[in-house]
């Protein structure tokens, strides 16, 4: 297995699985190649998953990656979509916002602040509508519970049961 090896001040062999597969190796300056070898040898069931699943990861995110020339649309059609569909299911829940705004966030589709403002990124047009009902009801339910405790996850399913196989597709995107 290739690897990069960075050798620094550290007392600990340590290994990174990078998107796209590629593998970090952190050793102590003092670390002979034979005890490297040794720990990888040790960690190469894990590392073999760890680089199998960097790559189904990266090969999800590409389905979703938007391209430069599109962002305006997806920006036009979530404007239009996505204030509409939070309210359809404010009206379902009760469960209502002071306000919904787009955003051109990266790494966050939704977001519920203090006030109840509802933030949805324009990336989240990328989605199927399952996927993008459930960020809404996840961003909703926040308005009742703040946090992700078990009752959070409760109001969601008494709404969405199958939320779950939705938010996979979402920890998949490979970020």
């Amino acid at each position: 297995m290739e690897y990069e090896l960075i050798r620094s001040k550290r007392k600990t062999i340590s290994i990174e699985v990078k998107n796209g597969g590629k593998i970090i190796v952190r050793a102590p300056l003092q670390s002979s190649e034979k005890v490297i070898n040794a720990f990888i040898e040790k960690n190469s069931d894990w590392l073999k998953k760890a680089v199998e699943k960097s790559l189904r990861r990266q090969e999800l995110a590409s389905q979703y990656k938007i391209k430069e020339e599109d962002i305006p649309l997806y920006k036009e059609k979530a404007e239009l979509y996505l204030p509409e569909r939070t309210y359809y299911w404010s009206k379902i829940t009760g469960l209502i916002p002071s306000y919904v705004r787009i955003t051109s966030a990266g790494k966050r589709f939704g977001s519920c602040n203090g006030k109840n403002g509802i933030c949805f990124s324009y990336r989240l047009m990328a989605y199927d509508e399952k996927v993008i009902d459930y960020v809404i009801l996840h961003e909703l339910a926040h308005i009742k519970h703040k946090d992700h405790s078990k009752a959070f996850y409760s109001l969601i399913y008494q709404f969405m049961p199958d939320y779950k196989s939705r938010e996979n597709i979402l920890k998949h995107k490979g970020e």
